[in-house]
């Protein structure tokens, strides 16, 4: 599960939004790494007058097998 959150000023927008999603099956005690990538798809949205925008600012990034248990990052797009 790959959630982002915008600390967007300028526009009221979701707390969370789930960005992505890949099941994978392990086995007891088995890891594996999984990929994703954040474009402008999953960085923007379409604001009041129907313009799809990417707003810069800080994102956070939470990744993990369920919204309670998560690592958490963060990056500022300029």
């Amino acid at each position: 599960m790959l959630c982002r959150a915008c600390n967007s000023y300028y526009w009221t927008r979701p707390v969370q939004e789930l960005k992505g999603f890949e099941k994978i099956m392990l086995k007891s005690g088995e890891s594996q790494t999984v990929k994703f990538t954040l474009t402008d798809k999953e960085l923007g949205f379409y604001n009041n007058q129907g313009k799809f925008v990417v707003e810069s600012g800080a994102f956070d990034v939470m990744v993990g097998g369920s919204s309670a248990e998560v690592l958490k990052g963060e990056f500022v797009l300029e």
